[in-house]
């Protein structure tokens, strides 16, 4: 029986270490996977290839914070009301299935259970039940009086709640972006797609903050030429982003900028440009902080299309709801091309009042008053920490003063690409791995673009010779002092080492023989072509340093 895509994939990444099953020898565990020495570094390479692109090209900055975050924090973003599934459970076996997956195009739900056409996919007896299940990992945080948390579904919300320093840090200046690269967690009701559906996962992620009323981007002129693959859930469109943006196929220049980011970036990993579609999101299916949204979806022969990034402007939902969680300062400001003299009414509170009302609280209610807009009415209401309080006339008064204006308070708007870069490195294998017939013996190899591929170079003496093997492993020894990975190999033919390498997808093979000996040259093999070329020994590190410039 001949496999499919898919278990070929798998079957080749476990046999030489990409992807293990986590805990395989307990039994293993649905939704985890492990890189092995090869994913490891494939992984990190691609890491490293999306941070030069965000970092160094784009002037982002990058900060790390913690995958356990306060219940709070997550009540305030939305995701504890709204990160959720819809489940349906077996009415025999007890088990739970998300709704989703199991519909068919045009089925509705109700319906469906109604005429119990829908079958668990374990036993085959009707499902039932359909509710909702929060998919965020539980925790709490230390002990006795402990403190309500979850595991992180998104690296975003570290980036806002930082914002106020973040701002302070890029001199209080739009535009700015800021990204993180690290581990997200949903507790996926049944994930059945291998590493494009787990429970722990890698996501980078960059928040561009901007100017609500100038979504312009200063790199636009770049890209305006940039023809984008679109999808808009009819037909499939190529269009340059700035026709795009122009007809308002894409809201504005700052999401198109990043969708011409994205693309380039994954056609450069080896992803098939036949694969390849950015589809908008229905109104109906966009998440509660977003005005629009794109999808990269790539395509498997197996799995069909799948999303991989999203690129969603997320308006001021996240800032302006931590502001009124927290009665944090994270204004921004517009500047004014000359200051201006304006009186205004300001709410001044009296803390002596505020004090004994509201205690621990009463600092943070201080702020919220500050930054509110004055009232007539008897006593005001502010929402803080999920609980409503009611600021009695008393506490505060309202005062007219003149003040100097350098600018307007704004709340910033947000451009956010969230790569998930465990579904990429999926499809970089598939899209890369072929099968290759040579002199009637088949084998695989991958395609992988010589920046990513977790090993540079195979290092080769022809023989077992002992001053060829001398050589060959100065040679390896020498690229490795200057950082490109090599791997030595004296097993077998050389064209098995060649084999074994294709199979991994090393862009080149270096042997040593003995013409290296007489002239100081060796021969390097050409992966995609099988062209070979002598080159000097002394040449070696700066042939392999631009073949992999792209390297971040």
């Amino acid at each position: 029986m001949v496999k499919d895509i898919y278990e070929q994939v798998m079957t080749l990444a476990k046999r030489r270490g990409f992807i293990y099953p986590s805990y395989e020898i307990y039994g293993g565990v649905a939704g985890f996977y492990d890189y092995g020495p090869l994913g490891a570094t494939l992984k990190n390479n691609v890491e490293q290839a999306w941070r030069k692109k965000y970092l160094l090209q784009d002037n982002c900055f990058e900060i790390t914070t913690p995958t356990i975050t306060p219940f709070e924090v997550l009540k305030a973003s939305g995701h504890v009301d709204e990160f959720t599934d819809i489940t349906v459970d077996c009415s025999k076996c007890k088990r739970s299935f998300k709704a989703e997956d199991l519909l068919q195009e045009g089925q509705i739900l109700e319906e469906e259970l109604t005429k119990k056409s829908l079958k668990c996919p374990e036993c085959k007896a009707p499902l039932e039940h359909p509710h909702p299940v929060n998919l965020m990992f539980s925790t709490t945080i230390g002990v006795g009086k402990e403190r309500e948390a979850f595991l992180r579904p998104e690296t975003a919300q570290g980036i806002f709640t930082n914002f106020h320093l973040l701002y302070r840090h890029n001199r209080e200046k739009l535009p700015f972006g800021v990204v993180q690269v690290g581990r997200g967690y949903r507790n996926e009701i049944s994930p059945r797609q291998g590493t494009l559906r787990q429970r722990e996962f890698n996501m980078a992620e960059a928040e561009i903050f901007i100017d609500p009323q100038d979504k312009t981007h200063p790199n636009f002129h770049h890209v305006e030429e940039y023809e984008l693959l679109l999808f808009d859930n009819t037909k499939e469109i190529k269009v340059s982003a700035g026709k795009a943006v122009k007809q308002k196929i894409i809201a504005n220049q700052a999401l198109a900028y990043y969708m011409c980011v994205t693309q380039e970036l994954l056609l450069s990993f080896g992803i098939d440009p036949k694969k390849f579609r950015f589809r908008k999101h229905a109104d109906d299916e966009l998440a509660h902080y977003a005005q629009e949204c794109w999808d990269v979806e790539l395509y498997s022969d197996h799995f069909g299309w799948i999303e991989c990034v999203g690129i969603a402007d997320r308006s001021a939902y996240d800032i302006n709801a931590h502001i009124q969680a927290t009665g944090t300062d994270m204004y921004t400001k517009r500047p004014f091309d000359t200051p201006i003299v304006v009186q205004k009414q300001k709410i001044i509170p009296k803390m002596d009042v505020l004090g004994p009302l509201f205690k621990g609280d009463a600092g943070a209610i201080k702020a919220l008053l500050e930054a509110m807009e004055p009232s007539e009415q008897s006593q005001l209401t502010l929402e803080y920490k999920g609980k409503t309080f009611e600021i009695p006339k008393e506490s505060y008064e309202i005062v007219t003063v003149e003040e100097k204006q350098t600018g307007e308070k704004l709340i910033p708007h947000v451009i956010e690409p969230s790569y998930g870069i465990d579904r990429i490195l999926y499809f970089i294998l598939e899209h890369t791995f072929k099968q290759v017939t040579k002199k009637g013996e088949q084998y695989h190899l991958l395609g992988l673009p010589a920046h990513i591929a977790p090993i540079s170079a195979g290092v080769f003496p022809l023989i077992s010779d002992e001053s060829l093997v001398e050589q060959a492993k100065m040679i390896d020894q020498e690229l490795r002092n200057h950082g490109i990975p090599t791997y030595y190999d004296e097993g077998g033919t050389i064209g098995r080492r060649y084999a074994r390498m294709d199979e991994v997808g090393t862009p080149f093979c270096i042997t040593v023989d003995h013409e290296t000996l007489e002239t100081g040259t060796v021969t390097v093999r050409n992966r995609d072509t099988t062209k070979q070329q002598r080159i000097k020994n002394t040449h070696l590190t700066h042939y392999f340093i631009q073949h992999l410039v792209k390297r971040g």
